[in-house]
């Protein structure tokens, strides 16, 4: 298998930035949306659960309704691509059940195999002093990260968002109706000539403060 250097990898986590201009007329082409599109999916998560699903918002005037509810922050509607990254409202036995079902016909198993894990599964989300959503949640933000790992990998800008109206997000794109609340949203496209943080230094406290090997 190819894979790109350590210096390469370090080389283009230090390029990417949270973009705060992306340039309008610079779309991502086919074949690298379809790759993020599919880093999404691999992301790891608790039990493999994939409590989540990643909303692709195309229609400009859906953005521009956005728009009033994510600060006015107009990455929203210059990025080539809008992703929101929404959880699974309370996660239940059945969608244990289901992951456990589809689990078994991937693996070409039984699902009696697989009967205990699920019951592990089931005790864990099934605690009464257990938020299940503050769970999910906190699973979207692992897939934020593969995200834009996956986009400065090829050369692509992004720009993680939390300043924005979930409830408001949740009605315009009817996710409340799906069974999903959005968490986190990420425009992607390519920085604009013009924006002024991609030269800036990026400010990171040391390796040697940061990073501690223990006996």
């Amino acid at each position: 298998m190819t894979s790109i250097s350590p210096s390469q990898v370090i080389e283009q986590l230090q390029w990417r930035y949270a973009t705060k201009q992306f340039d309008s007329s610079k779309k991502i082409d086919d074949a690298t949306w379809s790759a993020i599109e599919d880093s999404l999916v691999l992301t790891p998560s608790s039990f493999g659960m994939q409590p989540w699903k990643f909303f692709v918002v195309t229609d400009d005037a859906v953005r521009q309704q956005l728009l009033e509810h994510s600060w006015k922050q107009a990455q929203v509607v210059d990025a080539s691509h809008v992703v929101v990254l929404a959880m699974k409202k309370d996660v239940d036995d059945a969608e244990v059940d289901r992951y456990i079902n589809y689990s078994a016909s991937v693996q070409g198993i039984p699902a009696e195999n697989l009967e205990g894990f699920g019951k592990v599964i089931k005790g864990f989300l099934g605690n009464p002093k257990f938020d299940v959503n503050e769970w999910a949640a906190k699973q979207v933000y692992i897939a934020i990260g593969q995200l834009m790992a996956t986009a400065a990998m090829l050369g692509v800008d992004a720009c993680p968002m939390e300043g924005f109206v979930p409830p408001k997000y949740d009605e315009i794109l009817g996710l409340d109706k799906l069974g999903y609340g959005s968490v986190l949203v990420c425009p992607l496209g390519y920085r604009h000539a013009d924006d002024k943080y991609a030269t800036q230094a990026k400010v990171r406290y040391p390796k040697a403060e940061m990073v501690q090997h223990l006996p």
